[in-house]
């Protein structure tokens, strides 16, 4: 039966390559592209309702990333820290997280902005919090995970401020030994003890939805491929077959005009 030609380890191999990608393609690559819109779509929509919404205070704001809300309180600038290897519309930065503690009890970390390295890795200086009561409004966001759960530091290389890799609020509480409230917040333009004010991300849904449609065709071009090569294999004279001859090889004109050669003095030496 020709479909036992389909069985042969080599047909078996590449069988198997081409659905391992397309599973790869179906239910990883595309799903993720998918969620990776489905996650640009909301902070989108979170953004531009933002825009309009009216700043509430943050004991009574809603979850959710870039909403405005007002803090009461005070900033502990002793409490201070500075994350490093930031970048901000292309530029290297670090980033000023104060805490700040609630008239109505607890404590949020509180973005102030950015400055940028002087000598290429030197924190500047810059304005400190105000002291005393104050009140900010701010932006909330998820707090950052370093992959690598490292801790702050306080060293040498840190011009005496203390340090953390991202914005990690439980790193940043065990470094400060304060209750932190989870995530934190972004000081919008023209706050008190704001600096460079970090940009809002772009409106833009980015390339995610038709990356996964790509995913998709990928996958199912390689599907469609299989089937037909199988299809014509195992066709009368397909190359799995049966073994086809070897073509013959091509001469050089060099080879031919040699051989032609020998061919006429072969023919000289036994004429009379």
């Amino acid at each position: 039966m020709r479909l036992r030609l389909l069985l042969r380890p080599s047909w078996l191999a590449l069988t198997l390559v081409v659905l391992v990608f397309a599973g790869a393609c179906f239910v990883v690559l595309s799903p993720w592209q998918f969620r990776r819109n489905a996650e640009q779509s909301a902070q989108n929509a979170e953004l531009q309702a933002s825009f309009t919404a009216k700043p509430v205070p943050i004991e009574t704001a809603r979850p959710g990333e870039w909403r405005q809300v007002i803090l009461r309180g005070q900033y502990l600038p002793d409490k201070e820290t500075v994350a490093r290897l930031r970048t901000v519309q292309g530029e290297p930065a670090f980033e000023v997280l104060t805490p700040f503690r609630l008239d109505s009890g607890g404590v949020v970390l509180v973005d102030r902005g950015y400055v940028p390295p002087v000598q290429g890795v030197h924190v500047p200086p810059y304005p400190a919090a105000p002291a005393g009561p104050t009140s900010v409004t701010a932006r909330t966001r998820a707090g950052e995970t370093d992959p690598q759960h490292r801790p702050a530091f306080n060293d040498a290389t840190t011009d005496g401020r203390t340090q953390v890799y991202a914005i990690d609020v439980p790193i940043v509480a065990a470094a400060t030994k304060l209750p932190l409230a989870p995530g934190y917040v972004q000081l919008v333009d023209g706050q008190p003890g704001g600096l460079r004010t970090l940009p809002l991300p772009q409106l833009d849904s980015g390339p995610y939805l038709s990356y996964a449609l790509q995913w998709i065709a990928f996958g199912t071009m390689a599907l469609l491929a299989l089937g037909y090569f199988s299809w014509r294999e195992i066709q009368p004279g397909g190359a799995l077959a049966e073994p086809r001859p070897d073509k013959p090889k091509r001469r050089s004109v060099a080879a031919m005009i040699a051989e032609d050669e020998a061919a006429e003095r072969h023919e000289h030496a036994h004429q009379p």
